[in-house]
């Protein structure tokens, strides 16, 4: 049986970033939380074929396994930084190359980081109507930091710790089902 996995996503195309960093925060949360297997990626794991592909068909292989991953992702952890109140283009366009049903019905920990709280409702705003179009479910709790919020590549804010610890939370029904799916089509 293999173990149920929890995906994070970062749109983001450089490293070190404050997206990747909280991506990569919750994502852990959530796997030594319920005891899921990891994986993070970034925009710069797709490589270069991502800004040019038209279709999933046009991706690289390494790229396509990555889009694979995400869609067979228990839940997913998706972060962007914001630019110019909106998510990073190339994250909308990777977005824009999934099928429709793709995410159906798949828990969702939207984050974002932006330079200022003029962005604080990107979360609600942008990426909420986003994963609703792939009627993926999105948890409640969206996760929003801005710089003052980290230090030295970690985060230092108690409240965005306490929203983590929210959508953790917050993905506990969702982890049990994909959990006992697994188990009955291991067995059954």
């Amino acid at each position: 049986m293999p173990n149920p996995v929890v995906v994070g996503l970062s749109g983001n195309f450089n490293r070190p970033s404050k997206t990747r960093l909280l991506v990569t925060n919750t994502v852990n949360r959530i796997s030594r939380q319920y005891g899921l297997a990891a994986e993070i990626y970034d925009l710069i794991d797709l490589g270069d074929s991502l800004g040019s592909a038209r279709h999933v068909s046009e991706l690289s292989s390494e790229a396509g396994k990555i889009l694979d991953r995400i869609i067979a992702a228990d839940i997913l952890v998706v972060g962007t930084p914001t630019y110019k109140g909106s998510y990073a283009g190339l994250f909308k366009h990777f977005v824009d190359l999934l099928e429709p049903l793709a995410l159906k019905g798949k828990p969702v920990v939207l984050t974002a980081t932006g330079g200022s709280d003029r962005h604080a409702l990107i979360v609600e705003h942008q990426l909420r109507p986003l994963f609703g179009f792939f009627m993926a479910h999105t948890l409640p709790t969206g996760v929003f930091a801005v710089d003052r919020d980290f230090l030295n590549h970690e985060i230092i804010s108690e409240h965005i710790h306490a929203r983590i610890d929210q959508a953790v939370e917050e993905a506990r029904p969702f982890i049990g089902q994909s959990v006992a799916v697994t188990t009955l089509s291991a067995t059954g």
